[in-house]
This record gives structure tokens, sequence and C-alpha cells, in this order.
């Protein structure tokens, strides 16, 4: 595929102003709306495939979301686009003065494997709702997602206005060598440096979602059971690969030995009878090798087992964990768990605020002293 002849074509559909009126925009959003519900067995069929994604959760974090999306925008995209009434400066009198919300013009959308649908369709919804025409390049990683993406994509949308890209980091390399008017990318902070690098060579705005370690900070007045049945949710919902998972547990040494108890037993209800077979698999060998290698972090005092031949690992809680050991040392995005027993709170802030701001905390307490604390 010429790239740089698809993104000509699309500027030159945008400068035609097609795009811009509401009835075309609305009218857009509900070919999308309506191909994802005609789809949904591709779909499932599809995030099974490379996932071992089950239909229900499918539906609650990957196509119920962007319908949602769609929904939202259907609603409220006729006061978006009015123009606002804004104060005039009295050195501009008898002037009028209004901000008019316009589309950039030509969007690139970069979108990550774990969750491949939402992260790919919902900043489209915005870049149809927009007025945008828009490049999509789905993951590899997820290749039956992808090429179901390019399907539905391609069969109610031309190319010079939407069009799909597949394939690995050529094509992402050889798109970002394109004059975009804007970047919207999900990923790694890793591939989002170089596509801020590449951004910059045409001052292209960008808005990069990127990941973190998201603490969890459980302390000696929480709800244990329920503090450990809703992290224990986090780890096991897309088989922990989620932007913003739990990533490592702050746990009062009080409570620590009654956490480990209970995060068992939630996972036990998880799953009853220990069958975890519909539970997500880790996408690909690669991701599975370096879980499986951060697993020898600390002492696996629940699950932690493995299976390299279907690239599962079932959820695990760390114990023994030190502070500069490999599994505190990056974005762990897989089902593990490493528990740091602290006494006091202050500890917990302390090692949170010296290393790169997280995309969430979670705090379970009883004490508003202990959240206005962590608050401020």
């Amino acid at each position: 595929m010429n790239f740089a002849e698809l993104t000509e074509r699309q500027r030159e559909f945008f400068l035609t102003g097609a795009t811009r009126p509401l009835k075309f925009r609305k009218t857009m959003l509900k070919k999308l709306q309506s191909a994802l519900k005609a789809n949904e067995a591709l779909i499932n069929d599809a995030l099974k495939k490379d996932m071992n994604k089950s239909p229900v959760e499918v539906y609650m974090t990957e196509t119920g979301l962007v319908l949602s999306e769609i929904n939202f925008h259907l609603k409220h995209l006729p006061s978006w686009v009015k123009k606002k009434p804004a104060p005039t400066p009295l050195s501009h009198f008898s002037a009028k003065s209004y901000i008019l919300p316009e589309p950039y013009g030509n969007a690139l959308i970069m979108s990550p494997w774990n969750y491949p649908i939402l992260l790919c369709l919902d900043p489209l919804v915005g870049a149809i709702s927009a007025g945008c025409t828009a490049v999509v390049k789905p993951s590899a990683y997820t290749a039956a997602t992808s090429a179901a993406i390019a399907k539905i994509l391609g069969e109610i949308y031309p190319p010079e206005y939407i069009a799909v890209v597949e394939g690995g980091r050529r094509e992402n390399t050889d798109l970002l060598k394109q004059r975009f008017d804007y970047i919207f990318f999900t990923g790694s902070p890793e591939v989002g440096r170089l596509v801020m690098e590449s951004a910059a060579q045409n001052l292209t705005p960008v808005t990069l979602e990127l990941g973190g370690k998201s603490p969890v900070i459980v302390d000696e007045t929480a709800d244990i059971g329920l503090a450990a049945k809703r992290i224990a949710f986090g780890k096991v919902l897309n088989g922990g690969q989620t932007c913003i998972a739990p990533d490592y547990l702050f746990i009062h040494e009080s409570v620590k030995k009654s956490f480990i108890a209970a995060y068992g037993k939630a996972i036990g209800e998880f799953f009853p009878n220990g069958d975890m077979s519909g539970m997500n698999v880790i996408v690909n060998k690669k991701h599975y090798d370096r879980l499986a290698a951060l697993l020898g972090s600390g002492t696996a005092v629940v699950g932690g087992q493995t299976d390299e031949s279907r690239r599962f690992i079932a959820p695990a809680l760390l114990d023994n964990v030190a502070l500069d050991s490999p599994v505190m040392q990056e974005e762990i995005f897989g089902p593990i768990l490493p528990v740091i027993p602290y006494k006091d709170i202050s500890e917990c802030i302390d090692y949170i605020n010296r290393h790169p701001k997280p995309l969430a905390l979670y705090l379970f307490t009883s004490q508003k002293s202990a959240e206005d604390k962590i608050m401020n």
C-alpha cells in the first residue's frame, strides 16, 4: 500500500467538506454501531483465537463500551458542534466573538493489542464525531482481530474516509513518516517516545495513552475480603493485561497474612474447581516468557502455575519481593501481583512519589485521614 497516496486521498476528501456536516457524522457513527452488532460473532471468534477471551468479557470490556461511546456521542454531538459565544475585548468593540470547534483533518490512530477492539474503535468514534478522516492501525499481535477490524470498517467506509492498515513494525514506521494532522497512540512508553519524535518533525499534535505501574495500598482498617476480591478481579480481567490493572501491592504488615488467604479464596470463587480454561491467555510467547521470568522475583503464595503450550499463567501473588527486583522495575502487564508489606503509610507515599506517575492508584481503607494523606 502506498501510504503517501492514501493520506493524500484522505486529505483531499477532507478538503471537500464532506465530513463536516452534523448529519454526515451521525450517519457514519450509526453505520459503525450497526456493523458492530451485525459482526458480533466475527469479533467474538477473533478475540477467542487471539487471547482466549470469552464472549461475556468481549462485550463487557470491548464492544459494549464502544457501543456506549457511540450512544454518548450521538446524544451530545449536536451541542458539541455548535458555535459558542465568547467575550469580546474592549479593543475590538463592536465585533462579536465566538468559539467554533473544527476538525483537525486527517488523523492516525495507532492501537494496542490488549483491548484491540475498544482501544482501536473508541478513538475512531472521536475522529468521526470531530469530522476527521482517519487511518486506523491495529496491532499485529492480535492478527485475527486486526483482520476483523479491517473487514468491518472496509465494508462500511470508503478508504478515502476511513482506512485500515494491517501489519507490524514496518507499517508503523512507514505510517509515521507521513504528515497527519493528529496522531492518537495507545501503547508502551517506549513506542510512545518514537511516535512523539516522529510527530515532532511535522509539529503534529499527539495524544499518548501510555501505561505505568499502578500501585494498590491496603491498610490495616480495610475490608480485607472486599479488597482481595476487587484486586484479584483487576488481575484476572484480560489476564491482567490492562494499563490500569493493579501492578503492585503495599499492604500493612498486620493484615498481610489475612489478605493472602482472602486473595486465594477470591481466585477460587472466580474459578470453581480450579477450572481456568476460560481465562485470557498471554498474547504471545515473547510476553509469556517475560512474565514467566518475573515469577522468579519472589515466592508465589497464591497461584503462579504456568502452561507454556497455551501461554497461560495462573493469577499469582508474589511474597518476599525486593524493591529492586525485576518485577518492580517494569510494568507487569500480566496476572502477577507483588506484595510489599509496610509499617507506616508514609513509606508507600515516599516510594510512589519517587517513581514515574502511574495511570491509577487504588486505596483500600476505612480511615478518612488515610485517604486525605494519600490524596494530598
